[in-house]
C-alpha cells in the first residue's frame, strides 16, 4: 500500500479561546482529488493554510510524502512548498502584470526573466485551460470572472505541482462558468497525475471534482466517503449540510 500524499493525525489550533481545529485525522491518496466541505468558519481554510505551513497547529502531526510539515523551516519547508500548487478562492492575480507573467509568477518569482520561453510556458497552460495567445497581454482587470479564474488555474499548474489545492474554486462564478471550471480541474487532474485538495461548500463541485469527500464540524472531520455517499452518507449533520436544511443537528 502506498503512503498518504498528505496525512494530518490529531492536528489542533486555538485561536484566542477559540478552537478552530479539534484533532483533525485525514489522508490524501497520491492521484486522489479530495472535497472538505464544511460551513463558513469550520475550520477549512485554517486546515489548508496549516498544511501550506502557512500557519502552526498547536498539536498534530502533518506530512507529505512522508515528511513532517509542522516544524519545517527554511530549505526544507520551500521543498515541501515546491510541491504545491494552489488556486485562491479570489484567484488573487496581479492587476500591475500582463496575463502572461501571472501565469508565470511561480516560476520566475515576478522578475522579468526569459521573456520570450515565459510567454511560450503561458500560452502553453494558457491552452490547458481553453484560453489563447490572444490575452497574453492584457490585465487581468481587462477579462471577465470566469476567465480571470482560468487564468488563475493556468498559473496554478504551470510550475507542474505534485499537489494542487483548490479555495472554494466556483465562488462567485454562475452555474454554467463554475461547471466549467470543474470540468477543467477534472480534466487537469487527471491529465496531469496530481493529488488535489479542494475546500468548497459548493456540493455540485464537490461531487464532480472529488473522488472522496470529508466533512469538517466543529474542528473535527465527522465523515469521509466517496462522493456517491454525499447524498446517502447515513450521517445527519452531513444530510443537513447538502440538502441546505434549515431543520437538524446543525444549528
Amino acid at each position: 500500500m502506498s503512503e498518504p500524499k498528505i496525512q494530518l493525525t490529531d492536528v489542533a489550533k486555538t485561536f484566542g479561546t477559540r478552537t478552530i481545529l479539534d484533532g483533525v485525522n485525514l489522508s490524501v491518496e497520491p492521484g486522489e482529488s479530495m472535497a472538505i466541505i464544511g460551513q463558513s468558519g469550520s475550520g477549512k481554510s485554517v486546515t489548508l493554510k496549516c498544511i501550506l505551513g502557512l500557519v502552526r497547529p498547536d498539536r498534530g502531526s502533518i506530512r507529505v510524502d512522508g515528511e513532517e510539515v509542522v516544524g519545517a523551516h527554511g530549505r526544507d519547508m520551500e521543498r515541501i512548498r515546491a510541491k504545491f500548487g494552489l488556486l485562491f478562492q479570489g484567484s488573487a492575480l496581479f492587476d500591475s502584470l500582463p496575463v502572461w507573467r501571472n501565469v508565470t509568477f511561480g516560476l520566475t518569482r515576478g522578475r522579468n526573466r526569459e521573456p520570450a520561453r515565459m510567454r511560450k510556458i503561458a500560452e502553453e497552460n494558457l491552452e490547458r485551460v481553453g484560453l489563447d495567445s490572444r490575452i497574453l497581454n492584457l490585465r487581468p482587470s481587462e477579462l471577465s470572472g470566469g476567465m480571470q479564474k482560468r487564468v488563475a488555474l493556468a498559473r496554478a499548474i504551470a510550475p507542474r505541482p505534485e499537489i494542487i489545492f483548490f479555495d472554494e474554486p466556483t465562488t462567485g462564478l454562475d452555474p454554467i462558468r463554475a461547471d466549467v471550471i470543474n470540468d477543467l480541474i477534472v480534466s487537469l487532474v487527471n491529465d496531469l497525475g496530481v493529488t488535489a485538495l479542494t475546500i468548497t461548500h459548493d456540493m455540485a463541485s464537490a461531487r464532480k471534482i472529488a473522488h472522496r469527500v470529508a466533512m469538517l464540524y466543529q474542528g473535527r472531520i465527522i465523515w469521509r466517503g466517496p462522493r456517491d455517499r454525499l447524498y446517502d452518507s447515513g450521517n445527519p449533520y452531513v444530510d443537513q449540510f447538502v440538502l441546505g436544511r434549515a431543520e437538524g443537528p446543525i444549528t
